[in-house]
């Protein structure tokens, strides 16, 4: 009986049924509002999956409503049993093999790919793109039916060879650190094969560190005050991604985080300042960023919104960069223009004002002071240097004195 219980412990862990809220609906919002889809998740043949099972939940408006909604669950319940006994009796080929290692490599990658869409509530993830791409490269570089088993020292180093002469769809070779992205993407795959009892070792692991491809670090773009304030007075652009653009400038924030941002995240502290309460989607840590007067005039009038409902809407991250370009041609500014370059500008006129790296770094929201370091290392030497020239005008007056 015991060995029993246990089987069916195991069945009921391997598919759970769980709910993704659709378009337009936050993780926030209460089941009762509606707007939630049921959807299945589950492992097969090593590999995570996931079945949507079209079931959708309603505003609970009136008593009629919520019993649909119980109907619709119970259904839900019905269909992840049913999943569960052919489980059992293996009616669909859902094992758990004692060789996890054939599992195909693109497949899991695919299936990584879809776990990050859904954590974005279904929408464009540049992570899932990401992935999705690794897949490619390695289907060009060893076939669509790599297993995990064929991944060894010889395989990773060979991988980076690849990469050295990867190409873009137009056949333009591919940037050494977007090289260095893919590999990087690879190894995070391998680890997570381990977390997933897949494989037990990451042949990454097995490579000298000096023959592992390493970042360049390219020179830092950001704007000056100067050319921020010609962009305020350009027009030729959309103005909810001009508002956040600047609005980026001012906060230092992602383009993923004021994407995300909501009207409940701009509070007030006990004394009166403001600041964003938000949870940084990169790492997911819950973090406070005091605002500037600059940054909150951008906000654009609440009206009647909620506190659930976004403050800017914006398109995919790509599209925004092109109307940034565009943007800066008709601005005349010089300089490749991308979000992340206003996360460079707010970071930039703080060390000019003599904000500490510390600081920076905590408002940056980075998980390391070193990172930090590295990005602006270079722009705060070039300070120090122009403050220690201050020196030599000290001559004209040491004469005077005398």
């Amino acid at each position: 009986m015991g060995s029993k219980k246990k089987e069916v412990k195991k069945a009921k862990e391997a598919i759970r049924l769980r709910l993704k809220p659709l378009a337009g609906t936050t993780k926030e919002t209460p089941i009762k509002d509606g707007n939630w889809s049921y959807y299945l998740d589950y492992y097969k043949d090593g590999v995570r999956e996931y079945e949507f099972l079209k079931l959708y939940l309603i505003p609970e408006i009136t008593a009629e409503d919520k019993q649909k909604n119980v109907n619709t669950k119970s259904l839900a319940e019905k269909i992840q049993t049913k999943r569960l006994n052919e489980f059992n009796h293996m009616e669909h080929g859902f094992s758990i093999s004692k060789d996890r290692s054939a599992v195909k490599v693109i497949d899991y990658i695919k299936s990584l790919a879809e776990k990050k869409r859904i954590k974005t509530g279904f929408g464009r993830s540049t992570t899932a793109m990401s992935y999705l791409t690794l897949a490619k490269h390695i289907e060009v570089y060893s076939g669509r039916n790599t297993t995990f088993k064929q991944i060894d020292k010889k395989y990773c180093n060979g991988f980076i060879d690849y990469m050295n002469t990867a190409q873009k769809k137009d056949g333009v070779p591919l940037y050494h650190n977007t090289q260095v992205a893919y590999i990087s993407f690879f190894i995070a795959t391998l680890n997570t094969a381990i977390a997933d009892e897949i494989i037990t070792i990451n042949p990454f692991d097995q490579i000298k560190p000096e023959n592992k491809p390493k970042k360049q670090q390219n020179e830092i773009i950001y704007l000056t005050i100067e050319e921020i304030k010609i962009l305020e007075n350009t027009q030729g652009i959309s103005p909810y991604i001009k508002q956040a653009f600047l609005f980026s400038c001012y906060t230092g924030l992602r383009f993923s985080d004021i994407k995300d941002l909501t009207w409940g995240m701009i509070q007030k502290d006990n004394n009166g300042e403001i600041l964003i309460k938000y949870r940084v989607k990169k790492t997911d840590k819950p973090e406070e960023l005091p605002m500037p007067q600059k940054a909150v005039k951008l906000l654009p009038d609440k009206g009647t919104a909620k506190d659930t409902d976004k403050i800017f809407s914006l398109p995919s991250n790509m599209y925004a960069n092109l109307q940034l370009k565009a943007w800066a041609e008709v601005a005349g500014i010089k300089k490749h223009l991308t979000f992340h370059v206003a996360r460079h500008t707010y970071a930039t006129i703080l060390l000019s004002l003599g904000a500490s790296m510390e600081v920076i770094s905590k408002n940056l929201a980075h998980s390391d002071l070193k990172i930090t370091q590295v990005h602006y290392a270079a722009i705060q030497n070039k300070q120090q240097r122009a403050a220690v020239n201050l020196f030599d005008k000290l001559d004209g007056l040491t004469e005077k004195i005398e």
